[in-house]
């Protein structure tokens, strides 16, 4: 007979919006193990599996740490409260909590609506219910929205717990996605065999109690920061968007594949902020939140692209292209290579054409003209990397007042590449950049097209690439130049490209003197124009990605605020709670130029 042998969730802290999908073992009648659902519609020899979610309510709510979401609040800060801050944002639970996070939570009150702050920073503390033993319960309150609404019927959503709880019915299949009723809540999930025919159970249930439910982080919001002069305000629609004929946004985030999101690289991250289930809703959030008329995106996994991101951001009106990495280096499933998403708004542009990249096969080219027999295997060794780029034109559906003929169709060129190449092999991620710019010369010359060149290039401002993507050549002397075993950069005089790219958030360093100037330039580095950081582990920190464009045909209207580091560190590092990659996502606005022939 069939029977369930063992059941446990994957994720210990269940998550507002992530779906939870327990994991339930059992045994067939021929005694086989197996994990196949066994639903009514398709009984296994009379008997399927019953699923019930409950929601355990009792007297007491639990308000959650905005710090530590895993945590009961013990303490509310009043100045949130009369600052009109979200409430969910003003629990704490400890005072050490509260003080460590007071410089970035003094941020919520200074951006907050309404009135100022009153009184000073300990005054500002409320003990909820305490009773000296650190996990002080609130009790009833408005703001906690734990309401006991359902889909079901009220004669069958509630029974009596073990421990005089209330158990409210609230799913009925084997996956559940917790709602804001059930934030501070435990679930109960229920697995029990029934009898097809009687519809009667038959032997015990088996139930697992998760930990309260949180609601999701989410990430502060990042203002568009005007660098032309113009009021960033007059020129974007009430959606974000840029409103003016000419104008477009641009995306580009790495957005760390689940197959590098390891507890084993990222300790520092809880657990349950490093589920692809808890980061990809997050992700989305964010992405969407942007609202960018094309989104550049490295690190997506294949399977991601075709079950998640296609789909979703379909929903928001986005058409994706995909082009997957090689797997001649790759060991594992096919289907969870990564590879880079390009997505544009269907109201704004339209396909036109798509070049894929696959710097294996340029390596094959490569060796087959320039390397000896005897050494091809070892330079292929070298130089397969299995990493692509994805290039696409599309039209634009917008008009460009900036434009010296109007009739004539307005094309964009946009590149997204990721060149995941080791640090100690300089010559490979040189030879690679250098490979495509070439691709995108040859582009350039059939077509007077503005370009972009988007992507985490995994070098730091001031490297052989990026001299050669910001400068279009490379000094002699440069010492990266000094790596190259194959010989695969000589003569050095070819390290060249005719196209004008300047790097996007290089308009920070030629921006006014206002104070949100003055807040951009000290997360710059001044030697580079460059940010000082756009990736952030507990290891390292510095810029390995970029936005570059054209500046003949285009020109930046605005940018995508930086983060400062101090923030980002109260969490350790990225990936966090509240952001969900180790990278940090850049955008541009741009506006078209009078075209200029090259």
């Amino acid at each position: 007979m069939l029977s369930v042998i063992r059941v446990h969730l994957p994720s210990e802290i269940p998550i507002v919006g992530c779906e939870l999908t327990p994991y339930v073992l059992l045994r067939r009648p021929d005694k086989t193990p197996t994990t196949d659902d066994v639903p009514e519609s398709a009984p296994l020899e009379g008997h399927f599996l019953k699923y019930r979610w409950y929601r355990v309510q009792s007297d007491k709510k639990v308000a959650i740490c905005s710090v530590h979401p895993s945590e009961p609040a013990t303490l509310q800060c009043l100045g949130c409260l009369k600052s009109k801050v979200p409430v969910a944002k003003s629990y704490h639970c400890s005072t050490k909590c509260f003080s460590d996070a007071w410089q970035h939570h003094r941020v919520l009150h200074e951006r907050a609506a309404s009135a100022a702050t009153e009184g000073n920073d300990e005054e500002e503390l409320l003990r909820l219910n305490s009773s000296g033993s650190g996990s002080g319960v609130l009790s009833t309150s408005g703001s906690l929205t734990n309401g006991s609404s359902s889909v079901y019927p009220a004669a069958i959503t509630q029974k009596t717990g073990a421990g005089g709880e209330t158990l409210v019915e609230v799913g009925r299949s084997k996956t559940y996605t917790p709602m804001a009723d059930d934030i501070g809540h435990v679930l109960k999930f229920e697995c029990v065999v029934v009898n097809a025919e009687t519809k009667q159970n038959v032997g015990l249930s088996c139930t697992i109690l998760t930990s309260r439910v949180i609601p999701a982080p989410s990430p502060s919001p990042r203002r568009l920061i005007p660098v032309s002069g113009a009021d960033v305000i007059g020129h974007l629609d009430s959606n974000g968007r840029p409103l003016s004929m000419g104008s477009f946004t641009v995306l580009s985030y790495n957005i760390l594949s689940d197959t590098y999101a390891s507890s084993d690289i990222y300790s520092y991250c809880p657990t349950w902020a490093l589920t692809w289930t808890y980061r990809r809703q997050n992700l989305l959030r964010e992405i969407v939140k942007y609202g960018a008329d094309i989104v550049c995106l490295q690190e997506v996994q294949n399977d991601h692209f075709e079950e998640f991101f296609s789909p979703e951001l379909d929903k928001h009106g986005y058409q994706g292209l995909f082009k997957r990495k090689t797997n001649e280096v790759f060991v594992g499933n096919t289907n969870t290579i990564d590879g880079c998403a390009t997505f544009f708004r269907r109201d704004r542009f339209s396909h036109v054409k798509k070049y894929e990249v696959e710097f294996n096969k340029a390596a094959q080219s490569l060796t087959e003209a320039i390397i000896p027999v005897s050494q091809k295997k070892t330079a292929l060794n070298r130089l397969v990397k299995d990493n692509v780029a994805l290039i696409v034109v599309l039209e634009a559906k917008f008009g460009s007042q900036a434009a010296d003929n109007p009739g004539k169709r307005q094309l964009l060129c946009v590149a997204n590449t990721h060149v995941n190449v080791p640090h100690e092999l300089k010559d490979v991620k040189l030879w690679q950049v250098h490979t495509l710019l070439k691709g995108l010369e040859k582009i350039a010359a059939s077509a007077d097209i503005p370009m972009l060149v988007c992507g985490d290039f995994n070098t730091v401002p001031a490297s052989a690439p990026h001299t050669l993507l910001a400068m279009g050549k490379v000094d002699p002397l440069h010492p990266d130049l000094m790596v190259d075993p194959l010989g695969i950069l000589r003569p050095h005089t070819k390290l060249t490209h005719q196209l004008p790219l300047v790097s996007a958030y290089s308009s920070f360093a030629r921006m006014g003197g206002s104070v949100i100037a003055e807040q951009q330039r000290r997360r710059m580095d001044p030697a580079s124009n460059e940010p000082l950081f756009t990736n952030c582990t507990r290891d390292f920190i510095g810029t390995l990605d970029y936005i570059f464009y054209t500046a003949d045909t285009l020109a930046v209207e605005s940018l995508l605020e930086l983060l400062d580091e101090e923030s980002l560190r109260k969490d350790t590092a990225l990936p966090s709670p509240e952001w969900s990659s180790d990278h940090i996502a850049l955008l541009a606005e741009f506006r078209c130029m009078p075209r200029a022939r090259r």
